[in-house]
């Protein structure tokens, strides 16, 4: 039987004096799961019991990987937070997730300073370094020191659940996706196959480990005794590829808009990285005018597109490079050991070239939405997982994505509520009425514009509705454009038709 955190333990065995993780320093596979050992039996010891949820709000690094494996270890869920947040929405996903343990840093202290004094059901509050007015907090660092380094005897199945992660819903509040060790297991050994991963890879991560497609390069390369070069500076592209060139890195793994700003905003085609054997996109699609670009500027190292959700685990798909110039625009075909089809709404399989909804099945696929019955319903049916991508399969059985079938923005790598961002927005005493919809954005792959309506005119209205919702919302649910109208247009029932607000922008 395989769980999640015996990846770690296989190779901390094979490797134990081999560097795992670079963050300001290597940690070697010994370090890294001896201080998991030492948390897991921390948590034990406050009381966490097997399938209490842990939460933390962490920036890649040490901590966070500690953290995650730790949690693991003690029989625990690991919740890993955005750390793109406020006050009211940690509020939520620690009372939402009945966190017996929450695990911060000193850099966040705006968000949990508020709220942290209130949580009740706590059993321990865990910072990583020593902060002033919080005397009762236990010190990470501590921790790893004093707590014994040996693995604690917890037992488990890989049908127990190993992480929550937690994503935009339809309703605007953050759904938890409930995944099992089985889950990720599964996912993470079919991405090492068809990535041909071994111990010799290096990957250079500049996506967070709260992000399902970020957290899957931990896993993946944990399981194969790989190492992991984590780079926070990518605000900064030339100094990503600083590390890229320095620690002579195997793979690199981004969204639309990371190569986006790679492709605009650095010399990346001035460099040259020689150990680079292939670079993997996911998260929303990416333009084929890019994909080519990008492909020209790295090659000989192998460019390969990816499609899934984080209700898989991570993976659903991906296109062989060798159909990359075949098949521009295709997110190729299902990953080992999962079925990936366009059907009907009854979940039938439908011929090549007819438009329908993506459908998967695999042990990958969640077990549904933490303590969300309705939305669990409306995506898994029949056991099958309902993507709400709308798709197409040719003739060669190759996979193009179409359009999605609910009100959802992908900014970025973010899937976004339309009618979360407008319920904001239309709390500005001037705004009438809002419509937000998504257009194409050469950065961000898609990026939100706000239609308003105000109430009276102002010649500063744009600025002051930006400075409002700056103050509303993080800054990855901002809208990046607004858009002012005299009127909405709407149908019969009196309802706004985006699809019309898109055709009057030329955007349909």
């Amino acid at each position: 039987m395989q769980l999640l955190h015996s990846f770690l333990e296989k190779s901390r065995q094979q490797y134990p004096e081999k560097p795992l993780l670079f963050a300001k320093k290597w940690y070697t596979y010994r370090e890294v799961d001896d201080a998991a050992n030492a948390l897991a039996n921390f948590l034990i010891e406050k009381g966490v019991q097997r399938g209490d949820r842990v939460a933390f709000l962490l920036e890649n690094g040490f901590e966070y990987v500690v953290t995650y494996y730790g949690v693991l270890k003690a029989g625990a869920v690991a919740v890993g937070l955005n750390t793109e947040t406020t006050a009211e929405t940690l509020n939520y996903l620690l009372q939402n997730s009945g966190a017996r343990v929450f695990i911060s840093d000193k850099n966040f202290k705006k968000h949990f300073k508020p709220i942290v004094g209130r949580l009740k059901k706590l059993l321990a509050f865990v910072l990583a370094r020593p902060l002033a007015g919080f005397d009762y907090a236990d010190i990470f660092s501590a921790i790893v020191e004093t707590y014994p380094p040996e693995r604690p005897s917890v037992r488990m199945i890989n049908i127990d659940k190993a992480a929550i992660v937690y994503t935009s819903g339809s309703t605007g509040r953050p759904k938890g996706v409930t995944l099992t060790h089985l889950n990720v297991v599964t996912n993470t050994e079919s991405i090492v196959a068809y990535l041909r991963l071994t111990a010799e890879d290096r990957m250079l991560v500049v996506l967070p480990f709260y992000y399902i497609y970020g957290l899957s390069l931990l896993n993946t390369h944990v399981a194969v005794g790989g190492s992991l070069v984590i780079e926070n500076r990518f605000a900064f592209p030339n100094v990503a590829l600083n590390s890229m060139e320095e620690h002579r890195v195997t793979g690199f793994a981004g969204v639309p808009s990371t190569f986006a700003i790679l492709m605009a905003k650095t010399n990346i085609r001035e460099r040259h990285f020689p150990a680079l054997r292939y670079v993997t996109q996911a998260g929303g699609a990416m333009a084929p005018t890019l994909q080519k670009e990008v492909a020209r500027t790295i090659a000989p190292a192998r460019l390969i597109i990816m499609y899934g959700a984080t209700e898989a685990s991570a993976r659903l798909s991906y296109l062989d490079p060798d159909y990359l110039e075949s098949k521009w625009g295709s997110i190729g075909k299902a990953i080992p050991n999962v079925d990936l089809f366009v059907a009907d709404e009854k979940g039938r399989a439908l011929p090549a070239g007819e438009r329908g909804e993506i459908v998967a099945r695999g042990a990958n696929i969640m077990q549904g939405y933490w303590r969300d019955k309705k939305e669990t319903r409306m995506v898994l049916r029949d056991g099958l997982y309902f993507t709400g991508d709308l798709g197409v399969c040719d003739e060669d059985g190759f996979l193009f994505v179409v359009g999605r079938s609910k009100d959802m923005i992908k900014q970025g790598a973010n899937r976004i509520s339309a009618k979360e961002i407008e319920e904001k927005i239309l709390e500005h005493e001037n705004v009438l009425e809002v419509a937000v919809i998504g257009r194409p954005d050469d950065i961000l792959g898609e990026a939100m514009d706000a239609c308003v309506v105000l109430k009276r005119g102002d010649d500063n209205w744009q600025e002051e509705l930006r400075s409002f919702v700056q103050g509303k919302l993080p800054p990855f649910k901002q809208p990046k454009y607004y858009s002012l109208f005299n009127s909405l247009p709407k149908n019969s029932s009196g309802k706004i038709m985006k699809t019309k607000i898109k055709e009057m922008k030329g955007l349909a």
